[in-house]
């Protein structure tokens, strides 16, 4: 289905910054897309929906208001699809871009690397040519901690060398490469590269979060499907890593932290004319293990999580976590949740949503005309895919 949200013709300054965000209904692109709308930016979004949910996209126009929700663009695009991308750079003049698009799953990316290297590599350089060919040369880049596979030692820094370990990784690491060697050709080019670590929670509103399809991937969905009663038990994969309880120790960080994270970037670019091509981590700087996000979320939802022990999985690190200071210091941004406060938000979202946003119809209000005025005024015909 083509469509696009529309702004009204008296909502928001024609002075307003305008965003692309790539990848904006999925999970992280949903919450920074509705951070940068309260923020009063003009926001574009361009998602083909192949891992992410319209509705999501909805829910972001209804939390960020009647005024900032105006400002918000969606257009359904595979940014592998160049000519359907370069109608948006023609619609609008962009002042930055934040990409997120790509896909994530690490385990797939093993079964499948050509299907990553083609999706997640050809779709970031037809990107990055219409960029350049229409003068948007301010970039923030969804990168990842997958670019430092085992660290010798933790927290790791942003100098650490970088190892990586599966084939998403290497997307990652090889779009870093790239905007390395574009700015080194074009000094007029500003990128930030940001290494998230483990992204965790949901809004507090409960109204957006992670909804994976199929199978999640990584620990917290697959923690609140069984919550939910979606799956019967939790399988932790490993018990005998060298760390304090034997399970893996990740840097988990609230997704809300990451989407204040972005916004930091964004203003770095715009008032930093020397950034060059700088990474940045955006984690909590604190290790903690499987077990003990378990035990955060049992307290969180009041119940206990059946779970069992696997043997470990090949590639996954034994301990990683991040050093935070460069963040803190360059971009003034520090990451505000602690664990309660992710599984909080994260059971709030699941016991809110327990079938993620696929049943969404049944919690719209019964007058579905009232909800689609004061969301947005959803305008269709203009098809901008082909």
């Amino acid at each position: 289905m083509n469509y696009h949200l529309k702004k009204m013709m008296n909502g928001g300054s024609r002075n307003e910054r305008c965003i692309l965000v790539t990848g904006g209904a999925g999970y992280i692109g949903s919450h920074t897309t509705l951070q940068l709308l309260l923020e009063g930016y003009k926001v574009v979004v361009v998602d083909s929906l192949d891992n992410s949910e319209e509705e999501a996209v909805r829910r972001v126009v209804e939390l960020a208001g009647s005024k900032n929700g105006l400002n918000l663009y969606f257009y359904k695009i595979d940014i592998c699809k160049k000519d359907d991308l370069e109608r948006c750079f023609q619609l609008f003049r962009f002042d930055a871009v934040i990409h997120f698009a790509g896909l994530k799953a690490v385990g797939e990316s093993v079964a499948k690397p050509l299907h990553y290297y083609f999706n997640n590599l050809v779709g970031t350089i037809n990107l990055f040519e219409l960029m350049a060919n229409y003068g948007c040369k301010k970039l923030v880049f969804s990168s990842s901690a997958t670019v430092y596979g085992q660290p010798a030692s933790v927290p790791c820094t942003e100098d650490f060398p970088v190892e990586v370990l599966n084939p998403y990784g290497r997307t990652k690491l090889f779009i870093e490469e790239i905007t390395r060697d574009l700015q080194k050709a074009d000094s007029d080019w500003r990128i930030i590269l940001l290494r998230y670590f483990n992204p965790v929670g949901a809004h507090p509103s409960g109204r957006i979060g992670e909804d994976p399809r199929g199978v999640p991937n990584n620990l917290m969905p697959y923690v609140q499907q069984v919550a939910v009663g979606r799956r019967t038990e939790l399988t932790v994969f490993g018990n005998d890593y060298n760390t304090k309880d034997g399970t893996g120790v990740r840097d988990f960080i609230h997704v809300q932290d990451l989407a204040t994270g972005h916004s930091a970037a964004l203003q770095k670019l715009f008032n930093c004319s020397d950034i060059g091509c700088t990474a940045y981590n955006l984690g909590t700087g604190r290790g903690t293990s499987v077990l003990e996000m378990v035990a955060a979320f049992e307290r969180a939802c009041g119940k206990k999580i059946p779970l069992r022990i696997a043997d470990r999985r090949p590639g996954d690190a034994s301990e990683v976590y991040a050093a935070t200071e460069k963040a803190e210091r360059e971009l003034g941004w520090k990451a505000q949740n602690g664990i309660d406060e992710m599984c909080r938000d994260q059971w709030n979202w699941a016991s809110k949503n327990p079938w993620g946003y696929r049943h969404a119809h049944s919690d719209r209000p019964d007058n579905e005309q009232a909800f689609t005025e004061r969301v947005s005024h959803v305008v269709r015909g203009q098809a901008v895919t082909t």
